[in-house]
Order: structure tokens, then sequence, then C-alpha cells
């Protein structure tokens, strides 16, 4: 005979959080349990923190998006941006706020369930123990809408972590792995108008399971191959931009030597490079190198790719060019996510 479903609330929230999420790892000396976690950082490293959210309705959809995907999607943003910086992850602390009939209804204990499995995996595969975080019924009522907020603690080198204002005119710029792919699959994604059930592998899904790019960040840094770097989850044409005025340099890309993901690469020319350069939420990272270093044409299993120039400073030029293949060459604007942007308030109802 089947038993019949038990809703439960926060304080069972909470126990099954803290027995799916058993802490290891030796930079958390007290998890999950008291008012506060405590970590003991590594000797001779400073501590990165980074943090953010993820939105139902801006970063995804209940009615497209599989909960594992979620649950992902919100712990590689954190890691991403440590991959940036070179940072080691330490631990991980998540605020969650669920409308109040998702722990009352089967469906909506299984979506949490799922949410968290995706979560863990992504976290075991990185070594990130969850070390404690919130939970809170979202307000709202029927209409209420899930809302999650990762932050990310990692350490770095005292002085070594690196860092977007790092780079010189004559440096080269690469970028790791593909561009466009994530783009092009959500909007596969939203043309479909409905979610994926169950999928065989997280593998070749650059939107719904984006691999932050740690190893190759770590390598950088230990190696001391890069001069700047950050991650490209708001666009290339984006977060470029953010390289160059905080290195004060301008920029020239070779359209020719972009890495086009296979997804984009279903796309006309023209859609192509747009998902590229302004798609986002690749989470590859974009970074400098002297233009003598022999760089490596892979880095932890990832390829890298030089795609252009650093320029000195000259205000009467573009901050980004584009060189086309015919030798043109055209200005690159920012073209990427900038929230609070009027994009954002008159075009923005994908997630992002």
């Amino acid at each position: 005979m089947k038993k019949p479903f038990a809703p439960f609330g926060e304080l069972g929230l909470i126990e099954q959080i803290r027995r799916d999420f058993a802490t290891t790892g030796s930079a958390v000396k007290l998890g999950i349990g008291d008012d506060c976690a405590i970590l003991r950082p590594p000797s001779g490293c400073e501590v990165l923190v980074t943090t953010d959210f993820t939105l139902e309705g801006r970063h995804f959809r209940r009615d497209s998006h599989p909960p594992e995907s979620v649950g992902h999607r919100c712990l590689a943003r954190g890691l991403s941006d440590l991959a940036a910086m070179g940072a080691t992850p330490l631990a991980a602390f998540l605020s969650l706020a669920l409308p109040s009939t998702m722990l009352a209804e089967a469906a909506g204990r299984a979506w949490t369930t799922r949410f968290f499995n995706g979560l863990r995996a992504l976290a075991e595969l990185h070594a990130v123990p969850l070390a404690g975080g919130d939970t809170s019924e979202s307000p709202g009522g029927k209409q209420a809408l899930i809302l999650a907020d990762i932050v990310l603690i990692g350490s770095a080198p005292k002085g070594k972590a690196l860092r977007r204002s790092g780079a010189f005119p004559g440096d080269a710029l690469y970028v790791t792995g593909q561009l466009g792919g994530a783009a092009a699959e959500l909007a596969t994604l939203l043309v479909r108008r409905k979610r994926i059930i169950n999928l065989k592998t997280t593998d070749d899904h650059p939107h719904l399971f984006p691999e932050p790019r740690l190893d190759v960040g770590e390598a950088l840094l230990r190696r001391g191959l890069a001069t700047a770097c950050l991650d490209i989850s708001d666009g290339l044409s984006t977060d470029l931009a953010h390289l160059c005025r905080a290195s004060g340099v301008n920029a020239e890309i070779e359209q020719e030597a972009l890495p086009i993901h296979p997804l984009a690469g279903k796309l006309d020319a023209q859609a192509a490079l747009h998902a590229a350069l302004h798609g986002g939420e690749d989470y590859e990272l974009l970074f400098t190198a002297p233009s003598s270093v022999t760089m490596p044409s892979s880095l932890a299993g990832v390829p890298l790719t030089r795609i252009g120039t650093l320029k000195a400073r000259r205000t009467a030029q573009p901050l980004m060019t584009l060189l086309a293949p015919d030798g043109s060459r055209t200005e690159l604007k920012p073209g990427g996510w900038e929230h609070f942007s009027k994009s954002t308030k008159t075009e923005k109802k994908t997630p992002r």
C-alpha cells in the first residue's frame, strides 16, 4: 500500500540538507548546524568571496529547466567567479527562498530534491562543501517565486589572485573552450516551451550544465601565465569591455579566430557570431598574457584560443575593435547582459 505524502517544513528541509551535504574538507572546521560556520583558510593565502543570485523568471523557468540544471547553474555561477581569479574553492553557502506550497506538495518536494541533487553533483565534482546558509518562505502567495543566493569562499596565495586590471598593451587575448553554445541551447529550450524531463548526461549542455573552469584558472595562476583574467558569463563583448577599462587598454578581436561552439555553428553565420560575441552564459575564461609567452594549446584538458591583441589606450579609438576576415575593422560595442539596462526593462523576458 502506498504511504500517504507527509509534508514537512523548514526544519525538515534543513535536516535533509544537513544529511545530504555532509561537511568535508580541511578548510571547514564547523559546518551546518551552528549559528555560523568556522573556516580555516590555508596558511599564506587570502580569502576570496563571491555571491550570485539565481532568480526564477530571470535565470531559469520552472516550466522549462530541469531542477538539476537549476541547482547546477546556481553553484556554477559562483565557481566560475573563483575560477576567473585562479582561486581554490573552500566552501559554499546557500540561501534559498521557496513558495510555501513547495514543501506542502509532493511535486514541490520532488523539485527541491532534484535541485539539491544537481547542486550536490557539481559540489562533489569540485570538492566544495556546503557549509551553511539560510531558508525562507518567499513572498507572493500563489505567485511566489524561487529565489536562491549562493556565496562561494575561495583562497589564493597572498597577492597572486588573477584580476581584471593586470593587462598591458601588447598582451595577447585568449579564451577557454568554445563560445555561443549557451545562447544557442537556451534559444532551442525556449522554442520547445516545455521542460526537459530527464537528460542522459550533463555533458555537451553549455546552458543547462555549464562547466566552471576552476582547473584552468588555478593552472594559469600557478604557472604565472596570465596577466589578467575574468569569466565571460555576461558575454564576451561586455566582459572584455570590463577588462579594457580596468586595465586601461583597447582591444582588437579577430573574428576568424573565435572558437564557435557546434550548437552555435548550426545557426547562420551572423547569428553564430552574435551568440559568440554577445550571447553570454558560456562561463568560459577570458585572459591575457604577454605575446612572448608560449601558451599551451590546452590547460586541464580545456582548449585555449588566441582571439586578439591589446593596444595602448587612445581616447580617439574605439575601446574594442572587431577585425573581419576581409581585413576591415568595425567598432565592437558591449552587447551582452547588463541588469537595469534599457534592454533589460523592455526586451528581456528570457532566463539569464
